[in-house]
C-alpha cells in the first residue's frame, strides 16, 4: 500500500512491482507492524504514533534501540535505507553513483583519498589524483570549518545521490606545496572488489598479500581468482587487507574464511549461526525455513560464478588481516569464523566497525530499509562483538573502562596514506611482516591529530561525516538466488 505506487516491471527481478494505492499512513503502518515482528531489539524500541509522522524516512529513524554498547557506543549504528532501484543495482552489480577517488574518513572529520577505482568514467575521476590526497573543502565549505548546517553540504558532494552531480574539492597532495581545487561528475562506479594480489619474498617464504574491498556479488568469482594465483605462487601466509571492507554477502565471507583455512578445520563446521529476536527462535521469520546455519561453503554459490565449483585453499594456520573503521559486518565474520576454528588472526591496523549484526534487504514502495534483524556467532557460540575488534595495544575506549573492542593478538597502526597500499613499506602491511618474521613488539600506537581541526575535534566542536552506507553491510542469500 504506497503513497506513490510503481507500475511495470522490476528490471532487476524480472516481476511485476506488488505496489498498491494507499497513503503515508499505510507505509508506516507496515513499518510498525515489520519492526515489531523482526526487528532484533523489537522490545526496546519506543512505540510512537505513526500518523504523527509526516515522511517515512522521520518514522523508519526512531524504529530502533536507543541503548548503548559497553563503550557507551548506539547498540544501533546501521539503520538506514536505499532506494530500491540503488540497492538493486549496487548488491548485484557493484554499481553505484561515486566517483573514482574513494575516501576514507579518519576519526569523523579527517577525509582522505584512500584510492581510486580503476574502472571510473573519466569524468569522475583526476587522472593526477592519488592516494593520501587530502580533502580540504567541498563546493566551496571547508571541513575545518564546518558547522552542523554546513555539514550536509559536504557530505551530499563526498557521497552523491544520483550520476551527473558536479562538485568541487580543494585538495591537498601528498608533498605538494599548495592546494588545488578540482571539480569530479558522479557516475555510475563500478567496484573493484579485489584490487592487488601479490606474493612478498621473506625470509620465511612466500607471503600473499590480498586487497579485499567488498563483498558484494562480483567479489566471489575474483576472490577465486586471486586465491588461486596466492595458491599457484606458494604462499606459506597471507596478509588479508580488509580495512576498507564495509563486508556484504555472508556467503561469500565462508567462501573466504574456507580457502584460507581449507578443508581440515571446516569441513562440516558452523562458519555462522544466525539467531533471529525471541519471536522467532527456530525459524526464519523472512524465508520461513527452519534457521540452519551457514557452514564453511568448499564450493561457490552462484553469486558470480556457475555454483557447486571447488574452491582453491591455501590450508593456513593463521593470517593477518588489516583493519580500520570501515571493516565492517561480513569481514568483521571472516575474522570470527576463522576463529571459530582455531585458527590465529593477527590483527594491525585499528577497531573495527562492530557489527555482529545483519538483516534483509526489504523493499516497500521503492525504498529498501535496513533493519537489524540478526546476529551471528561462530562454530564456539561466540559472537557479541558490538564494539568490533582491536589490536591489543590499541588505545582504551574514551571512558577508560574497557578495551576499545574484543582484543587478538597484533598492532595498533594508524593508516598510513603516504605509501599505495601493497607497498611492503605501507605502514600496516610493513607492521603485519615485521610481526610475520618474529618482530611482535609493535610499533607506537598513533597519538593525536595535528591542525586546527584536530583542535576543533579535541574540544568537541567538529562536526562529523557521514559515510557511504553500504560499508556496513551483512547480508543473507538474496530471493534472485536459489539455494
Amino acid at each position: 500500500m504506497c503513497q506513490t505506487p510503481r507500475t511495470g516491471i522490476d528490471p532487476f527481478t524480472n516481476v511485476a512491482y506488488p505496489d498498491k494505492a494507499g497513503k503515508l499512513l499505510d507505509e508506516n503502518n507496515w513499518l510498525r507492524s515489520w519492526s515489531n515482528d523482526l526487528y532484533l531489539w523489537y522490545d526496546e524500541i519506543v512505540d510512537q504514533d505513526p500518523s504523527l509522522f509526516t515522511s517515512t524516512a522521520d518514522y523508519f529513524a526512531v524504529l530502533k534501540t536507543t541503548a548503548t554498547t559497553a563503550s557507551g557506543s548506539p547498540k544501533d549504528k546501521f539503520h538506514f535505507t536505499y532506494t530500491t532501484a540503488q540497492w538493486e543495482s549496487l548488491s548485484q552489480s557493484g554499481v553505484q553513483a561515486g566517483y573514482g577517488p574513494q575516501w576514507a574518513i579518519v576519526d569523523g572529520s579527517l577525509v582522505y583519498v584512500s584510492f581510486i577505482e580503476p574502472l571510473a568514467p573519466a569524468g569522475a575521476n583526476d587522472p593526477s589524483l592519488a592516494r593520501g590526497a587530502q580533502v580540504l573543502a567541498v563546493d566551496g565549505v571547508e571541513l575545518a570549518t564546518a558547522t552542523q548546517t554546513s555539514v550536509a553540504t559536504i557530505n551530499a558532494g563526498l557521497f552523491p545521490a544520483t550520476v551527473g552531480e558536479s562538485h568541487s574539492f580543494q585538495v591537498q597532495d601528498l608533498n605538494a606545496s599548495n592546494p588545488r581545487t578540482i571539480t569530479l561528475v558522479s557516475a555510475s562506479v563500478t567496484a573493484t572488489p579485489v584490487m592487488a594480489t601479490q606474493a612478498l619474498p621473506t625470509a620465511s617464504g612466500a607471503v600473499g598479500y590480498l586487497l579485499f574491498n567488498d563483498q558484494l556479488a562480483t567479489s566471489e568469482s575474483a576472490m577465486v581468482s586471486a586465491i588461486t594465483r596466492l595458491q599457484s605462487l606458494g604462499v606459506t601466509d597471507l596478509v588479508l587487507d580488509i580495512r576498507y571492507n564495509g563486508g556484504g554477502y555472508l556467503d561469500i565471507a565462508s567462501e573466504v574464511a574456507y580457502m584460507i583455512a581449507g578443508a581440515g578445520p571446516t569441513s562440516g563446521v558452523t562458519f555462522e549461526e544466525t539467531e533471529f529476536n525471541k519471536k522467532h527462535p527456530t525459524v526464519d521469520p523472512v524465508t520461513l525455513k527452519t534457521i540452519t546455519p551457514v557452514l564453511f561453503h568448499n564450493t561457490t554459490q552462484g553469486f558470480s560464478t556457475t555454483a557447486g565449483l571447488p574452491l582453491p585453499t591455501l590450508n593456513l594456520k593463521q593470517v593477518f588481516v588489516l583493519t580500520g573503521a570501515d571493516t565492517c559486518s561480513a569481514s568483521e565474520a571472516i575474522i570470527n569464523g576463522l576463529l571459530g576454528v582455531g585458527v590465529k588472526v593477527v590483527q594491525i591496523g585499528s577497531t573495527t566497525c562492530g557489527k555482529p549484526y545483519g538483516f534483509y534487504p526489504q523493499d516497500n514502495c521503492g525504498t529498501t530499509y535496513f533493519s537489524i534483524e540478526f546476529q551471528g556467532v561462530n562454530a564456539q557460540g561466540v559472537g557479541g562483538y558490538s564494539d568490533g575488534f582491536s589490536p591489543q595495544n590499541e588505545s582504551l575506549s574514551t571512558n577508560g573502562s574497557v578495551p576499545v573492542g574484543v582484543t587478538l593478538p597484533g598492532c595498533s597502526v594508524a593508516d598510513d596514506f603516504s605509501h599505495a597500499l601493497g607497498d611492503p613499506n605501507e605502514g600496516r602491511l610493513a607492521a603485519a611482516l615485521a610481526y610475520q618474521a618474529g618482530n611482535t613488539s609493535c610499533p607506537m600506537p598513533a597519538t593525536g591529530l595535528a591542525g586546527p581541526l584536530a583542535a576543533r575535534m579535541r574540544a568537541g566542536n567538529a562536526v562529523r561525516l557521514a559515510t557511504s552506507p553500504p560499508h556496513a553491510l551483512r547480508l543473507l542469500r538474496p530471493a534472485w538466488m536459489s539455494r
